[in-house]
């Protein structure tokens, strides 16, 4: 195991248990109880994590930051419950999404406490700069509502183009990344020109993300992927692969399957058979392919950023972690 795998691991663990350590005793269970269960559901932690080697990279101490690491993991888990409401998805990290377990209303208020809680655990950090924090966080906060209000829009739309997709992710998932990096820049009192590489470091980090994870959907191990495969078909998201296919398939009879998910906003019913069709026209046309390329491309602009730091540790560390990002299979 490599230094940076032993970090990872390190951070994560006391991440779990501060979260632990946060929800622990707190009542009304009614409202609690789903907060908890969101929060304990596993995840590879990896805003948190970011957020930690940020601060260390920018040559600070990655225990200062423990605080603000666990107010962006509960901001992210809140941003998860409502967009499965919005989704109607019934499974989340392989367990039964809050809205399916209780009922709408309780997701709901469960999800809107977890913003208060978030900002409950960023004030306690110990930092000359908190208000350049909570301005960080609070941005992070509207642009990832942005992206989701795109993403919605985008579902009753057939004109939508690859350049507004990447508007969407950059808002919906990879500013919440950039967030991270430039909160535990902050935190390790980072230099203008080092918070700037971080930042950008995760934009384009992001952007690889959102699209591994778009690839996933049709390519992951369910039972690892924690969702159903082929999610995004039946409810006619537009994805990187979906307007690419659009871009790209010719042929009548596989460009009329691929617009007919466009245009009726997805499937009607879940066909394991349809979706196995739509993953053969995917490979056939060349999208999986350049799906991939998008995935290099924008992981090797996001490193080319971390060239500014002069310890090798801390490049050897965040190249890792987009590395570790890039080869995830779930």
């Amino acid at each position: 195991m490599t230094n940076s795998q032993r970090k990872y691991f390190a951070y994560k663990k006391i991440i779990d248990n501060k979260i632990t350590s946060v929800t622990k005793k707190l009542l009304p269970e009614s409202l609690y109880l789903p907060i908890k269960y969101i929060l304990s559901g596993g995840g590879k932690r990896i805003r948190p994590v970011l957020l930690m080697f940020a601060c260390e990279a920018a040559g600070g101490d990655p225990k200062k930051a423990v605080d603000a690491a666990i107010a962006v993991e509960i901001l992210h888990n809140f941003t998860l419950i409502h967009d499965d409401i919005m989704d109607n998805a019934v499974s989340r990290r392989g367990r039964e999404t809050i809205h399916k377990k209780w009922d709408s209303n309780i997701a709901i208020l469960a999800g809107d406490n977890m913003v208060g809680m978030a900002y409950q655990c960023l004030l306690k950090t110990k930092t000359s700069k908190l208000s350049e924090i909570i301005e960080e966080f609070t941005e992070g906060i509207i642009e990832v509502c942005e992206g989701q209000g795109y993403d919605k829009e985008f579902e009753s739309r057939t004109d939508v183009t690859l350049s507004e997709y990447i508007l969407m992710i950059d808002k919906k998932t990879s500013k919440l990344l950039e967030t991270c990096s430039g909160i535990g820049a902050l935190i390790g009192n980072a230099d203008n020109k080092k918070f700037r590489a971080l930042k950008n470091y995760a934009h384009n980090l992001g952007i690889a993300f959102q699209i591994q994870d778009d690839l996933l959907d049709i390519s992951g191990d369910q039972k690892k992927f924690g969702k159903q495969i082929g999610g995004d078909l039946r409810e006619g998201k537009k994805t990187f692969l979906l307007l690419k296919a659009i871009e790209l398939v010719k042929k009548k009879q596989d460009r009329e399957k691929i617009l007919r998910i466009a245009e009726q906003k997805g499937l009607k019913s879940y066909s394991k058979v349809l979706i196995n069709d739509i993953k053969r026209i995917y490979h056939d046309y060349g999208v999986v392919d350049s799906a991939q390329k998008e995935i290099k491309k924008f992981t090797d602009k996001a490193e080319k950023y971390i060239e500014v730091f002069e310890v090798r540790e801390s490049r050897i560390m965040l190249k890792w972690f987009s590395r570790m990002l890039l080869g995830r299979s779930f």
